[in-house]
């Protein structure tokens, strides 16, 4: 049954039936990628919050338990990886634990993969008893983490202002068992401000250390559901690549890019001139850029942070 589940994913996070978030933007890449997904809703909404209203459904973790019951049964619990996302509640975050746990009794080869979805610019929107569980439990159970900077924050209890703070952070989730961490963007003090933001990549192997930070091109633009296209992507190239994690970052940012600038460029074209763009229009035009999510272009290189540079934990 080994090679069955060699490219099979658990998805576990939020759905919309119209757009792009959560489980919506995962499927296609991964599917596009060869992966066989199973998706797991754990919100079934109208539309993405940002939009100000919605309708739907929310999991709980007994309907969790009810479903990966009826996996158990049918001995359907066979997965290469598992990829997390939006979790609204404590107990359905635990009850996730649980199910990891399962299948790494089963397959200890398995891969996780935590985007720890918490908040972002120094505002939760979840609430604040999730983060306990995802620095006591999750963490450790995690091999690959996609926080933002402020989720970083959060799991570790740092400050992450600077690049030298933020690989400290990322270095203190190595010691907690991560294998590999990934800010995936960031507004840090290092010298790139204003028209760019900062990617960090860090894999900690039999305890050698590789590191490399991305410069991306800030895009004026708000967009919902690039932080899921991120960890799906990074998700899939780390398997292809076989965890060189250099070219897993450039391919995943060269990715998130293609779809945004395309994205802007059909807002901008169903747009009146001089209006903002409405929600409706800013939904990522993932079918549309297929062709990119297939063989991303990689214009930006990822430079090697040398080892004797890095901040380490005290």
């Amino acid at each position: 049954m080994a090679g069955r589940c060699e490219r099979r994913v658990l998805s576990i996070q939020s759905s919309v039936v119209w757009g792009y978030v959560g489980n919506k933007t995962a499927v296609f890449p991964l599917q596009v990628h060869g992966f066989d997904v199973s998706p797991i809703n754990t919100v079934q909404f109208s539309n993405h919050t940002e939009y100000g209203h919605f309708k739907g459904q929310v999991l709980n973790d007994d309907d969790l338990s009810e479903l990966v019951s009826g996996l158990r049964t049918n001995q359907l619990l066979r997965f290469s990886h598992v990829l997390t996302g939006y979790i609204g509640s404590k107990s359905f975050l635990e009850k996730v634990a649980d199910v990891v746990k399962e299948l790494r009794a089963n397959n200890d080869s398995i891969v996780y993969v935590c985007d720890p979805v918490m908040g972002d610019d120094g505002h939760m929107y979840v609430p604040e008893d999730l983060v306990q569980p995802y620095k006591d439990v999750i963490v450790p159970l995690a091999d690959i983490l996609t926080p933002n900077q402020y989720e970083l924050e959060l799991l570790t209890d740092r400050r992450v202002r600077t690049e030298g703070e933020a690989l400290a952070a990322m270095e203190h989730l190595h010691q907690k068992g991560v294998g590999t961490v990934v800010l995936s963007s960031s507004h840090l003090d290092g010298g790139h401000h204003g028209d760019h933001l900062l990617a960090l990549a860090s894999s900690s192997t039999d305890g050698v250390r590789e590191v490399y930070r991305l410069v991306i091109p800030r895009v004026e633009a708000t967009f919902v559901g690039t932080g899921d296209l991120f960890a799906c992507s990074l998700l899939t190239w780390l398997h292809k690549d076989r965890n060189n994690i250099k070219s897993a970052l450039e391919k995943t940012v060269a990715t998130v890019q293609a779809v945004m600038a395309r994205t802007l460029a059909f807002a901008k074209e169903n747009t009146e001139p001089g209006e903002k763009p409405g929600m409706a229009a800013m939904e990522l035009q993932l079918v549309q850029s297929k062709a990119d999510i297939e063989n991303p272009t990689v214009t930006i290189q990822a430079s090697k942070v040398p080892v004797d540079k890095q901040a380490t934990t005290k």
